[in-house]
């Protein structure tokens, strides 16, 4: 027996027959409470009737009831306040800080035992997840609508990256947008840096000189660390003349260059062409949140990143070693990523903030518009018969997987309880 399954059983009003303590008072319960996922007893505010008085408290659980005093509970204030002890067996008595007997009830023997052992057959599995050879028997509706559940705790969770930078800010909107929307140009493998640029390079300096791509470039890359006297193109020379002056006349200090990371990437994803199409955004987008704040299409959303690079980057990967001319412009993909882990979030958590369902249902709404992602964890997904088919599907599968899979949670989960109790 694990506790884990304990805490199941009572969340799901799974016990059954007439329920007793250890000293022979009749137990009801009125109400199971809440769990507890922090310290303190398992479950708050449950609402029971020992004997001929009801009671509102805290509930704990255990395997054996000695597992209390393992814990150190006895020595915790916030104990004080359990009402009953639930364990699968009593092997001894426990008492609170008054001496008196805390009520103990005994699972065993008052709940299915074919579904725990149906419950460890699940968890004993060697898939890739636990349930990997059971899902097909669960319906597609109940599977996507639990998908829409762990969507929405998945973009609560993002929130909490915004509502820091938010406070950082001084609760300025164009602010947090503009750093976020830096950090995701970074991809995953230059994000730090690229954050680290936003932050050293206030939107207020850079918006000045926003209807001069040249200054904004100088701006971005000195600010960037990557500009330096070796440079020898003209390009790169007059880029270095324009930084110093800009340098000295607001106070700036850049980033260092070995921040950036170059290596086993493609030479499209360098954080040179980026920050180019990053000063291309920024001087074609005037407002841009207030933009994306008032479009209802994604369609046009996309419009706004078709950005491409200047000049000089169509045919140059790295300052300096000349290539072949090609187009360099942020495609469909790299919008889609800026789309799932910035814009989205974004609106979601304005949203909240201003207590207005339209930015939230069009955060979603977008998600649903946009192609599911194509990574291992949604082909694996798929070939179990879970197809994500739009991007709200695949965000859902992601945190379905890591939140909940890795971490064997099948008794939290709307598809393994379906599994177990089918």
């Amino acid at each position: 027996m694990t506790e884990e399954f304990i805490y199941y059983l009572w969340k799901m009003n799974l016990l059954y027959g007439e329920l007793f303590s250890t000293d022979g008072q009749p137990i009801s319960i009125i109400n199971s409470g809440i769990r507890n996922e922090d310290s303190g007893p398992d479950f708050f505010n449950a609402r029971l009737k020992i004997g001929d008085t009801e009671w509102a408290g805290n509930v704990e659980m255990h395997t054996t009831a000695s597992d209390w005093l393992r814990h150190g509970h006895n020595d915790d204030r916030a104990y004080d306040s359990v009402i009953l002890h639930v364990v699968y067996e009593c092997d001894t008595e426990i008492t609170n800080k008054n001496s008196e007997l805390i009520p103990c009830l005994v699972i065993k023997g008052h709940y299915d035992e074919s579904l725990y052992f149906k419950y460890r057959n699940l968890v004993s599995g060697r898939d890739w997840i636990a349930c990997a050879s059971n899902i097909a028997q669960v319906g597609d509706i109940h599977i996507f609508n639990f998908l829409d559940r762990i969507l929405i705790d998945r973009l609560e969770r993002k929130t909490a990256a915004f509502e820091k930078i938010l406070e950082e800010t001084n609760g300025n909107w164009e602010d947090t947008f503009y750093i976020t929307l830096a950090r995701n140009f970074g991809f995953n493998t230059n994000s730090q840096p690229f954050e680290m640029l936003a932050r050293a390079l206030p939107l207020a300096i850079l918006t000045k000189h926003k209807e001069d791509v040249f200054q904004m470039e100088a701006l971005l890359f000195g600010q960037a660390g990557l500009l330096n006297d070796r440079l020898d193109d003209d390009y790169s020379k007059k880029l270095v003349k324009e930084y110093s002056f800009l340098r000295k006349k607001y106070g700036l200090e850049n980033v260092k260059a070995y921040a950036w990371k170059f290596m086993r990437m493609r030479p499209v994803n360098f954080p040179t062409i980026r920050i180019s199409q990053f000063a291309q955004l920024i001087h074609k987008s005037n407002h841009l949140l207030s933009k994306i704040l008032e479009i209802d299409k994604l369609e046009n959303l996309k419009s706004y990143f078709e950005v491409e690079v200047s000049e000089y980057w169509l045919t140059h990967f790295t300052f300096g070693p000349k290539s072949k001319s090609r187009s360099k412009s942020l495609g469909e993909d790299s919008f889609n990523l800026i789309l799932i882990n910035t814009i989205v979030p974004f609106l979601f958590v304005y949203g909240k903030h201003h207590d207005n369902q339209f930015f939230i249902d069009r955060a979603i709404l977008f998600l649903q518009q946009t192609r599911a992602e194509s990574n291992g964890i949604v082909r694996r997904w798929a070939a179990t018969g879970v197809k994500a088919t739009n991007a709200s599907n695949s965000q859902a599968l992601l945190s379905l997987k890591n939140d909940y899979c890795d971490n064997i949670l099948c008794l939290n989960c709307a598809i393994g309880n379906s599994i177990l109790r089918s």
